[in-house]
């Protein structure tokens, strides 16, 4: 047996094929963004108390870092939607795996997403939590492909080419959430 191989196969659990390449947004740079978005978030709901609704998992750190850049208190809830399972591209559907704990009837939301793909997710998310009548309800992401239509999403970090990321949350598999940067992820051929 070579001595990077486990002893136990089935204990560890392989990376996807491919490789992660090297940073398109650095640990520095997404602080310093999330600071700026966290100040203007800050502005527009001064007086108010907005209800931060994540989408899981992917959304987890930047939500996380960005309640705490937000000058206001805040509340936060999850939500977590399905429409890529461990595949690289969108199955077209997307079906609830958790709702809200929190009535948002009359309620500043801001829903809270890592990234901005084809928009089918957000556009469902958004349909369904306005009929859930909130006083508001806004839209922040982390990234949005270039392609992305954003005419409803009021703040956004980055714009990115059509690359798979990973890092600062995002995954492929389950795995790379872990990494402080933004990387391509180049999936084996």
């Amino acid at each position: 047996m070579a001595a990077s191989e486990p002893s136990d196969a089935s204990a560890v659990t392989r990376l996807p094929p491919g490789r992660v390449g090297p940073p398109l947004i650095t640990a520095d740079r997404l602080a310093e963004r999330v600071r700026e978005l966290g100040r203007q978030i800050t502005e527009d709901h001064r007086g108010r108390r907005p209800l931060l609704v994540g989408v899981l998992k992917g959304a987890f750190v930047f939500m996380s870092d960005l309640a705490r850049a937000i000058d206001l208190p805040v509340e936060i809830d999850f939500m977590a939607v399905s429409s890529y399972g461990e595949a690289t591209e969108s199955s077209g559907v997307v079906r609830i795996v958790k709702d809200l704990e929190t009535d948002i009837a009359g309620r500043d939301v801001i829903l809270v997403e890592d990234i901005v793909d084809s928009g089918l997710t957000l556009r469902y998310l958004r349909r369904l939590l306005s009929d859930r009548r909130p006083a508001s309800l806004e839209i922040c992401v982390l990234l949005a492909r270039a392609r992305a239509e954003l005419d409803e999403v009021r703040y956004v970090g980055f714009t990115i080419p059509d690359d798979w990321v990973v890092g600062y949350g995002l995954d492929v598999g389950e795995h790379y959430r872990e990494l402080q940067a933004v990387h391509s992820f180049e999936p084996d051929a």
